[in-house]
């Protein structure tokens, strides 16, 4: 935890599609905002229309985390635009008012975060980007893993600063499944030469975790059909 919490002024949240980036961000923002800061959720996510952190405006709002989403961001529409409000929240973030970026999976969704890039990296707010990877998910190797960062940098115009373990089989995830995937992990941070930060596990089973840095998280996003 000492790792992520306090955040940094500006965190932003990257990884392939499907690895479970909004989930962990939101589990994010509710332990920053548990930890007293006074934190914001921006939805970059113009892209994916089944798992967006605008999609819990009202779960987060109703405990106090403030969200800035893509408008239409909670419609079907093909074409959301990306609001002022944005480019404002990133230049006004600070270590007592975090801004955490949750970014679309795809090469359009990092794409849209790299015209955020310049405010990100002028702002006098220091940033991080934590790369989230899921071995259950990536059918690729290590390798594979590490060279897909490359190109996300490319489109997203940042650099990642870390690496965030976040294997897991959805409800069925177990602490076994966490532990087994430390070596996928420790490779891919291996190869980007970054740390791995946090290790998502279960909040059930944090205590008995042996995993680097493991970080308790809750299932908050369901599937369509749930």
């Amino acid at each position: 935890m000492n790792e992520l919490l306090p955040l940094s002024p500006i965190t932003v949240i990257a990884g392939h599609y499907g690895v479970g980036k909004t989930n962990f961000s939101l589990n994010l923002a509710l332990a920053a905002q548990e930890c007293g800061q006074e934190v914001a959720l921006m939805d970059v996510d113009i892209v994916n229309p089944y798992f967006r952190s605008s999609d819990y405006t009202d779960f987060l709002e109703s405990r106090g985390i403030r969200i800035i989403a893509p408008v239409f961001a909670q419609s079907m529409l093909d074409t959301p635009s990306l609001p002022g409000s944005m480019q404002v929240a990133i230049e006004h973030a600070s270590d007592t008012r975090p801004l955490i970026i949750d970014m679309g999976g795809d090469d359009e969704g990092a794409k849209a975060m790299g015209r955020f890039s310049d405010a990100v990296k002028s702002s006098a707010a220091p940033y991080a980007m934590l790369y989230v990877i899921n071995e259950r998910r990536e059918i690729e190797s290590p390798e594979e893993t590490a060279q897909m960062l490359k190109e996300i940098e490319r489109r997203c115009k940042l650099e990642a600063t870390g690496v965030v373990n976040n294997t897991h089989l959805s409800e069925e995830t177990t602490l076994s499944v966490v532990e087994a995937s430390a070596p996928f992990a420790e490779k891919t941070a291996s190869l980007l030469g970054l740390p791995i930060v946090c290790t998502a596990v279960p909040a059930r089973d944090v205590q008995h975790a042996r995993v680097v840095r493991p970080f308790p998280v809750e299932r908050h996003v369901r599937m369509p059909w749930e």
